[in-house]
């Protein structure tokens, strides 16, 4: 087995008992609106990047908090699920592809609206 491919079974792992905890661990009423949509292991498996989404961006800096303040938590909960030597650091950053091709898809609708016009 290639390195790259149990790397990303263990990324697609750790996202997939992340969220899970988020369900039925976790009590805090900002996380019931977060999921994590990916995680990126760096090349020597100390740091894993975990990237969030929300279903509600109008409270995202205090869903930011709430993940960051339950770190701690689901870094324990992670080691008693996955079998390492040393479990990574967790950091969270907001996953903004959504928003991104939410614009984007603005943006071509525009243009396709002026190429109509203008005909």
């Amino acid at each position: 087995m290639s390195k790259s491919f149990k790397k990303n079974k263990l990324q697609e792992q750790m996202r997939d008992f992340l969220n899970s905890f988020l369900r039925t661990e976790l009590r805090d009423p900002r996380l019931s609106m977060i999921s994590f949509t990916k995680v990126e292991l760096n090349p020597d498996n100390s740091v894993a990047v975990v990237f969030w989404d929300t279903f509600n961006n109008s409270k995202r800096g205090d869903m930011k908090r709430a993940v960051t303040s339950s770190a701690p938590k689901l870094k324990s909960l992670l080691s008693k699920a996955i079998k390492m030597r040393k479990l990574p650091q967790l950091i969270f950053e907001y996953d903004s592809q959504y928003d991104e091709q939410r614009n984007m898809e603005i943006i071509l609708a525009k243009a396709k609206g002026s190429e109509q016009d203008s005909e």
